[in-house]
């Protein structure tokens, strides 16, 4: 740690004092050679040979080339933060420069990007009541959910094809182990959201029934970092489905070993579909009704609507 604090020296006091830099000067491509590599394959198949989303999300890396022709299977958007050496603030980076009509319109794309995650922010359920609309929604199906034998508002039933958003929980447990750990010596944010991916999957597939394939993943936000040594905590459930679509939603907790207080790291969401429609969820409690319409918010902000293809499915 003491070499480290010699770095702040390095350290830029503004951003005016670093050189502009341009968009190719990020430019990385990596290629893994899936196809020639056997070795390598086996650790990006599933066992229905399908590749494993987790471990690209964990790598942040490109698949590999077919027929000499790139074919494009993840789009994604990252934001990184800069911090000093000591990981106890951030540091300042370089201006951006875009220098083409694209490079222009990828700039305004972040702008806008940025934007949208102040307003989803501003508007989350945690700072603001729900709408009006989303008020009419929740009482629609506290009302589908009461039993027409009795007038009380104690005695719940569910509908046909529904089942309670309690039962759709899947939990787990992992310990952080020092070679999941980065420059800081924190747990890489990588694993975490493998670990997450691969819970929220599981648990769209036993909801559904059938294989569950991804289409969106939304903001994924480190809220606090993970220490090496904690024992990490990842509850998942389904809050909102839609025809095929099932919304997951992942929370990440740590314990230190030390006074075992569980503290929030991450909340994660996910948006899968499955192969056949699959059952309405429906909330009981105060709390789940919000799960609900945060789950149908995340789920209304996928900019494209996604179908399956036949050829979307790999026999195996």
């Amino acid at each position: 740690m003491e070499e480290r604090k010699l770095l702040h020296s390095f350290l830029a006091e503004s951003q005016k004092a670093l050189p502009p830099r341009r968009m190719k000067d990020s430019f990385i491509e990596v290629l893994l050679p899936l196809g020639s590599e056997p070795e390598l394959r086996e650790k990006y198949l599933t066992v229905q040979n399908t590749v494993r989303f987790g471990r690209i999300l964990e790598d942040l890396d490109s698949l590999g080339l077919h027929g000499d022709e790139f074919c494009p299977v993840l789009d994604a958007t990252f934001v990184m933060v800069a911090r000093d050496s000591e990981n106890k603030g951030p540091a300042f980076v370089n201006p951006l420069i875009p220098e083409s009509p694209e490079e222009e319109e990828l700039f305004k794309q972040g702008e806008l990007n940025k934007g949208r995650r102040t307003a989803f922010s501003s508007t989350s359920l945690l700072k603001m009541a729900p709408s009006a609309e989303e008020r009419t929604t929740i009482h629609e199906m506290f009302l589908n959910t009461l039993d027409p034998k009795t007038i009380s508002f104690q005695s719940r039933i569910l509908p046909p094809n529904a089942v309670w958003m309690e039962n759709s929980k899947l939990k787990s447990l992992e310990i952080c182990h020092p070679q999941e750990r980065n420059i800081f010596n924190r747990i890489f944010g990588g694993f975490l959201m493998r670990k997450a991916y691969e819970l929220a999957w599981a648990t769209a597939c036993s909801f559904s029934g059938s294989r569950a394939f991804v289409v969106a993943v939304d903001d994924i936000m480190f809220q606090k970092p993970v220490e090496v040594g904690s024992l990490l905590f990842l509850s998942s459930q389904v809050c909102f489905t839609q025809n095929n679509h099932i919304q997951v939603r992942v929370h990440s907790e740590v314990a230190s070993l030390q006074d075992k207080e569980h503290t929030t790291t991450n909340v994660f969401h996910f948006t899968f579909m499955s192969e056949k429609e699959v059952p309405l969820v429906f909330p009981r409690t105060y709390g789940e009704s919000m799960l609900y319409l945060d789950g149908q918010r995340h789920f209304n902000s996928m900019s494209v609507p996604v179908t399956l293809r036949k050829d979307y499915f790999m026999k195996p």
